[in-house]
């Protein structure tokens, strides 16, 4: 009697036993080359849906993979507890509740219900080394890292601009703020506050950074090209002009130092200290309109100041002198010049750059020309636009004549030996701001005393654990700073009272290292033991988002070198291999009184209010309300089924659209391997799977041991040559169809039944990777006591993949007419002779003669009338 496909129970069964078997505990196989593969740990802010599941469901693939493929196994997960998401969560939730719901529950509760959801997908990791960056035998660690990088003169305090949002009430890292000036959590427009803030020296570290890059040949390029934008390394020259009646100088970066006698005006950016200084010495009403200008200026978005168009300044009632001429240079603010751009004043050259044109003509700066095009003359009355192309030196002084290219770097030189200006190099990259006003996070290790100052924590007193607070809502100011018994603390070095640090660190910060926390998730002593680090790291394939291109990943590559710098581990790189997944994307529905509202409560285009939505594609996500729980589908279809449907939904590097009618074809699929397996084990015991003397074999025999030797062939390339799962599970749903082909397995005696044992066997490794649940119960009904994991990744034969025949289609005038069989190998001109031979080409073409026979190898054959 054929068993039934009872993937619920069969599901179940499996689960239980790989977690009893240790499946992926690493360390079982200490004689194999090591693998570690590692799937960026989530943030526990709420629940998973299907999109968050291709990222695991590939991991996972590839970890049973590596298994079968003989390898020592690493493939831990954990927590990024920490941070703003899991805090907002909270105070949404509480809302919600309309009770206080602490982060530390919240977390601990998502926590829970996420490893119930990975576990239900089948995905498996190695749980003993589970952490969560809350846990203060997680960020005793992190409190460590800070201080070795205070120690080493990489963490340091100032006081300066810093970007700040209204809505999370706290400061953001640059890379925190999108491209048009916005939070990247909640979407606020960012403004500059100027606060006194813990950064890390990251700059220190950004040509290794910069130049490391070619090291990276198995990251993404996009991901690399980002990487390499954000550093952004420009090469060009420091230039001082001094501000007229006073001792104070100004420093302008610029690439165009060659244009410097083409100044007419300099202007800085409204955040600028010398602002404040100018305004000072105004009359009220100049004042009055400087403070207007910059408080407008402050509140608008990067991308807005900066864009093309119309662009607005006031003057400073101050002058600047030219470091060459010495002439008077009117010195105005701007809304276009930014601080984290060179230094935050820019020249001012009308003549050479368009955006300074513009502004010259709006407000009356003249035009200056000093390089002219060759054998051409321009006059700056009449010139439409600035030229901004190469040319020669002319009203420069001794620089006239010169190609400006040469006038550039001999200017530079003059500026030199009257030291005022000097060759530099700057970067976009800036100091990486790790302080928070907010509650959920590391408190940083720091204590400040009036006798001594600024005070590490003693290690040994480390971690500096993070008390209870009955209040921990966004007001500006760390929540801490109202926790009594925190705050007030006793000095380490003189023992005279004194205050904690109260601000919290970035999540970014534990996340930047958790990679090596894995290798030792409980040891209490040391961050992590460098034997072991050293053996398992760097990462062979980290999986991931290409979102964090600017913020984890470039976090995580500063702190392994600074590791690195001191002797803690013996690599520069944390990941020598990056794989960046697609998005999941479905509609989303908004109600015009109601907002985005899940698709439950839409029905024939209205919301359940009676409005009617606005449907659009956009990337699952919570705030969409388009995220589709995995929990219903594994209930109805089964985990396998839902694995393969995101295997198969498209190329895993690109975004994908989810449509949930579409799921029945995987789960039609499995289906079809159960009943194809059930149908020949009767026939199948103490049969072996390696069919021999083929020679004689029925043509189909012959060809499905072809078929399956070409599918481990193609299966195999298309994991190793870049995750391309979808066209390895095409590859293997074709095995499938061949094999219900084929009529002689039992006609054909031991050689048919061997051939259809190796095809079934050889379907279910094959499949295992991507539906492991099925493929393991298929694997003990064929006959074997071990895992189908235990078993060895099937080899292809390259002899047995070659074709004897192959069938190609012949077109008349482009319509298939017929197909003709020839050998493999046969030469364009036997292709044509069959072609020019069969019947039904004949009868199409008339008895008229071809006018032009062409052969495409292996394809095709079409014949021109």
């Amino acid at each position: 009697m054929t068993r039934r496909y009872d993937y619920k129970q069969i599901e179940a069964r499996w689960q239980q036993h790989w977690n009893r078997a240790g499946l992926f505990a690493a360390g079982r196989r200490t004689d194999r080359p090591k693998y570690y593969a590692l799937v960026m740990f989530p943030y526990p802010s709420g629940t998973l849906h299907v999109g968050h599941g291709r990222n695991y469901i590939i991991g996972d693939a590839l970890a049973r993979y590596k298994i079968m493929k003989g390898y020592d196994l690493l493939t831990p997960m954990g927590w990024d507890a920490f941070g703003l998401p899991a805090e907002n969560a909270a105070i949404e939730a509480a809302l919600k509740e309309g009770q206080p719901v602490h982060p530390r529950d919240y977390t601990s509760r998502n926590i829970k219900v996420m490893k119930q959801q990975i576990h239900a997908w089948g995905v498996g990791y190695d749980w003993d080394r589970e952490i969560a960056s809350c846990h203060p035998g997680y960020y005793k660690w992190t409190q460590w890292l800070f201080l070795k990088l205070l120690e080493n003169k990489l963490a340091y305090r100032k006081q300066a601009p810093v970007n700040w949002c209204p809505q999370c009430q706290t400061v953001l890292a640059n890379e925190q703020v999108e491209e048009d000036g916005t939070c990247d959590r909640c979407g606020t427009a960012v403004v500059q506050k100027n606060l006194e803030q813990w950064y890390f020296r990251i700059t220190k570290y950004a040509d290794r950074l910069l130049d490391d890059l070619d090291k990276l040949e198995d990251w993404p390029e996009r991901v690399v090209a980002m990487q390499e934008a954000w550093i952004g390394k420009t090469e060009g020259a420091e230039i001082e002009f001094k501000v007229q009646g006073s001792d104070e100088r100004l420093r302008v970066f610029t690439t165009r130092a060659d244009t410097l006698f083409g100044v007419t005006f300099l202007v800085v950016a409204p955040e600028h200290p010398i602002v404040a200084k100018c305004a000072q010495k105004l009359p009220e009403a100049g004042r009055k309109r400087v403070t207007e200008f910059v408080v407008k200026c402050r509140a608008q978005k990067a991308m807005q100041r900066t864009a093309a168009g119309d662009k607005e300044g006031v003057p400073l009632g101050a002058h600047v002198i030219h470091p060459l001429t010495g002439e008077p240079v009117a010195l105005w603010t701007a809304d276009y010049a930014l601080m984290d751009f060179g230094t935050g004043a820019v020249m001012g050259v009308p003549a050479h750059d368009q955006r300074d044109f513009l502004f010259a003509k709006k407000y009356g700066f003249p035009v200056r020309v000093v390089i002219q095009p060759k054998g051409a003359a321009l006059d700056p009355a009449t010139m439409e636009k600035a030229f901004e192309e190469d040319g020669v030196q002319v009203h420069s002084g001794e620089f006239d004549n010169l190609p400006n290219d040469f006038g550039r770097s001999k200017i530079v030189e003059a500026l030199e030996a009257r030291e005022l200006g000097r060759p530099t190099v700057t970067y976009r990259l800036r100091d990486w701001l790790i302080s928070r006003q907010r509650y959920w996070g590391a408190p940083i290790p720091v204590i400040y005393c009036a006798n001594c100052g600024v005070v590490p924590v003693p290690e040994s007193e480390l971690p500096v654990i993070l008390p209870d607070a009955a209040d921990f809502k966004p007001r500006g100011q760390s929540p801490l700073a109202a926790v009594h018994d925190f705050v007030h603390t006793i000095c380490p070095k003189c023992e005279d009272p004194a205050r904690r640090e109260t601000d919290t660190m970035d999540t970014f910060v534990d996340s930047a290292w958790y990679f090596l926390r894995f290798i030792a998730a409980r040891n209490e002593e040391k961050i992590f033991e460098s034997d072991e680090v050293n053996h398992w790291l760097p990462v062979d394939q980290y999986i991931g988002g290409a979102e964090r291109a600017t913020k984890h990943l470039i976090y995580a590559r500063f702190v392994t070198k600074f590791l690195y710098d001191i002797e803690l581990v013996n690599f520069e790189e944390p990941f020598s291999r990056l794989f960046a997944q697609g998005l999941i994307c479905a509609d989303a529905h908004k109600c015009p009184e109601h907002g985005w509202v899940p698709e439950t409560e839409v029905s024939a285009g209205k919301h359940s209010c009676g409005q009617a939505v606005l449907t659009e594609l956009h990337k699952m996500s919570k705030s969409k309300k388009n995220g589709m729980a995995p929990e219903p589908l594994i209930e109805q279809y089964g985990a396998d089924t839902v694995r393969l449907y995101t295997l198969f939904i498209g190329p895993p590097e690109r975004d994908a659209v989810w449509a949930t009618k579409d799921i029945i074809g995987a789960h039609r699929f499995l289906f079809r391997v159960w009943e194809t397996v059930q149908e020949a084990l009767p026939r199948l015991s103490g049969v072996p799977a390696k069919p021999e003397g083929l020679d004689s074999a029925p043509e189909d025999v012959k060809a499905i041991h072809r078929k399956v030797h070409q599918t481990i062939r193609k299966v195999t390339e298309e994991i190793e040559g870049g995750f391309k799962f979808n066209t390895a599970v095409a590859a293997v749903m074709e095995l499938v169809n061949e094999i219900k082909k084929v009529k002689s397995f039992e006609t054909a005696g031991p050689q048919g039944l061997a051939a259809q044992r190796e095809a079934l066997e050889t379907l279910v490794l094959l499949l295992a990777p991507f539906a492991p649940h099925i493929s393991e119960e298929l694997w003990e009904q064929l006959g074997h006591g071990e895992s189908v994991f235990e078993h060895a990744w099937p080899t292809f034969d390259a002899g047995a993949c070659v074709e004897e025949e192959i069938e190609i289609p012949v077109q008349v005038n482009g319509k298939v007419r017929s197909r003709v069989r020839i050998p493999a190998g046969a030469p364009d001109s036997e292709a044509r002779e069959k072609a020019l031979a069969d019947p039904k080409v004949a009868e199409a073409l008339g008895g008229k003669p071809p006018r032009n026979v062409i052969v495409v190898p292996r394809r095709l054959v079409n014949v021109v009338v």
